[in-house]
């Protein structure tokens, strides 16, 4: 049996390694070898050096009787005296010395003459001293035509897309690793079957879609379900980012965008997958002057590529971006993206599912409630979920515990929303008053018949915040009544109604409660209809689409209207105070109650909230 070769004795998912000729290297090999070459050389002429003395002073030596013996070797003679001595002669090459010695009536019989033919190895030493110095030449012209050639290929390059072929091996991530986006995901699933089984649709006259746009706000899984596609599907999928058609060169961006579309269609079926398209897909000017011609030519090549003059069936373009407001309309129209897919936060079904995905390879213990994390992450984002999840691993692993805990899972929750705690040095002044305007909100949210219960309460600071009091919804609310309204208000003003109640002082504690408090107030009156005025929109009117767009027209207000506006915004927020004020009288003791136990703990979960509150 004859062994592989070397290049084949290679492990699973890896590629066999080839010997590359570096210009660099081999130039500084043959350097090397001539300069040691020389060095040897000069070595072996050191020790063979005798005085040079003319051919005829030897001639007369000899006469004289004073050589012993005499070398030639080609065209080079070696004299050696009786004394010891030693000279060296050069001969003509065409003439003999011995024939010069017998022309000079000497007789050669007598003398000891020993002829030495030239050695192979000296003449292969001087072979090479010759021929390296013109090889370290070529060599050294052929690194600069490649260097100039490679800065004349970089230039040219830059017409080429730097898109990134999608490797299967690379990634497993499939449909069944996305949760909390089915709708999503069953329109792609579509996709994939439709370039898996084309003739299936093709029997019934349906052409495949030519685009899908993933919208929706970040981290909804824009990104990961484009990965999944890839993972799915069996074509050639191509991915990019919307910046990397851009360059500092006009006419770079239609460059790419042709050559991307090209290289698809050679491997189509294919899919393209452009991420965050609003960096080259925005609204193009109506001005005179574009704002930006270089974007605008790149988006004007896509829409060609997408559905103009060349067909186009076996390429599907995928696009997510969460900016789908300021797409240009020809980009949305169909015929270019024929399907629009909104992507949203998931619900608590969608949460669930998203915790159990991102939780498999991570130990729990066994009281884990998944469900009851579901109803306390509403408004998270699946990045949010598994964010939060691996916070708390690494909190786990933080504290050399084996397990992750539903105490660790809660801090992490709360971390990514809020932040990290920040153990900031408190007067004892300070902590008390923060306890109280804590617990004041806590104590006007649970005694309104309409809140949503308190979950938790900390003066452990956070952020910019000194405390905290989380009030998550029950469930995902899809409608907001004026009830429900009005008692959020009532909630944000039981801070400064126990500072008030209980100091008679007022802090700057509560800045951030009036700015929301204001916010909603003004929205009831001007745009929701909830005041005394009518239900009339009393601030700028706008057209909202599909997408997002809007098409601004301010209206025009007297201005006794405005103080009317303004004068109903103050009653909504001062009646929301007046009601805060009365339910912390009315619960003082439930309200110091909380508030020691804070200071003590520094934070209650609504178990020992809703202990205190109900004794």
């Amino acid at each position: 049996m004859q062994n592989k070769p070397k290049n084949n004795d290679v492990k699973p998912g890896q590629t066999p390694t080839k010997a590359k000729l570096n210009i660099k290297t081999v130039f500084v090999v043959l350097f090397a070898s001539f300069f040691f070459l020389s060095l040897l050389l000069s070595m072996k002429d050191v020790n063979k050096t005798y005085p040079e003395k003319p051919l005829t002073q030897i001639v007369q030596d000899i006469k004289k009787n004073k050589v012993k013996s005499i070398e030639i070797e080609g065209n080079k003679v070696t004299t050696f005296y009786k004394n010891g001595d030693g000279v060296t002669s050069n001969k003509e090459p065409e003439g003999g010395f011995i024939s010069l010695l017998q022309q000079s009536d000497i007789d050669t019989s007598k003398l000891d003459i020993t002829v030495k033919s030239i050695d192979s190895n000296s003449l292969i030493v001087t072979f090479l001293s010759n021929l390296i110095p013109t090889i370290l030449m070529i060599a050294f012209f052929i690194f600069l035509f490649k260097q100039a050639r490679g800065a004349q290929d970089s230039v040219f390059s830059f017409g080429q897309a730097k898109s990134k072929k999608y490797v299967k091996e690379i990634s497993r991530i499939t449909f069944e690793d996305v949760a909390g986006v089915n709708e999503a995901k069953k329109e792609l699933e579509e996709i994939v079957d439709f370039l898996k089984h084309p003739k299936k649709y093709q029997k019934l006259g349906a052409r495949s879609p030519k685009g899908v746009l993933l919208f929706g706000p970040a981290g909804t899984g824009k990104t990961l379900l484009a990965k999944a596609v890839a993972g799915e599907s069996n074509v050639p999928f191509f991915s990019i980012a919307g910046s990397e058609f851009m360059e500092m060169l006009v006419g770079i961006g239609a460059a790419r965008v042709r050559d991307l579309f090209a290289t698809a269609k050679k491997a189509s079926p294919s899919i393209i997958f452009i991420d965050e398209v609003d960096a080259i897909g925005r609204t193009r000017s109506g001005g005179a002057m574009p704002a930006h011609d270089e974007r605008e030519q790149t988006l004007n090549q896509i829409l060609v590529e997408m559905d103009g003059f060349t067909p186009n069936d076996q390429v599907i373009v995928i696009a997510a971006t969460n900016r789908g407001d300021l797409l240009d309309p020809a980009l949305l129209r169909p015929g270019r993206f024929d399907r629009r897919i909104v992507l949203d936060y998931p619900d608590v079904e969608g949460r669930l599912a998203i915790l159990k995905i991102h939780a498999k390879g991570k130990p729990f213990v066994k009281d884990v409630s998944w469900e009851k994390i579901a109803k306390r992450t509403v408004g998270y984002s699946g990045a949010d979920l598994e964010n939060m999840l691996n916070e708390a691993a690494i909190a786990a692993a933080r504290d050399n515990k084996t397990t992750i805990s539903m105490a660790q899972l809660e801090e992490a929750a709360t971390k990514v929303k809020l932040g990290p705690e920040k153990k900031r040095l408190q007067t004892d002044a300070d902590k008390n008053i923060t306890a109280y305007h804590e617990a004041g909100h806590g104590i006007v949210t649970h005694f309104q018949p309409n809140m949503d219960p308190v979950h938790r309460i900390s003066i452990i600071s956070r952020g910019m915040s000194l405390g905290f009091t989380l009030i998550p919804p029950r469930a995902d609310r899809l409608h907001e009544t004026k009830t429900h309204l009005v008692q959020m208000i009532t909630s944000m003003m039981g801070g400064r109604a126990a500072e008030e109640t209980v100091f008679g002082e007022t802090t700057t504690g509560a800045a951030n409660d009036f700015d929301q408090a204001t916010r909603i107030a003004r929205a009831m009156v001007v745009e929701y209809g909830m005041s005394p005025l009518g239900p009339i929109n009393f601030g700028p009117t706008f057209d909202v689409t599909e997408w997002g767009r809007q098409s601004w027209e301010q209206n025009t207000i007297s201005q006794n209207l405005l103080s009317q506006i303004d004068e109903q915004v103050k009653v909504i927020v001062m009646d929301g105070y007046a009601k805060a004020v009365a339910i912390i009288k009315k619960n003082r003791k439930s309200l110091d109650k909380v508030a020691l136990e804070l200071v003590k703990k520094e934070s209650l979960d609504d178990e020992e909230f809703l202990k205190l509150v109900t004794k």
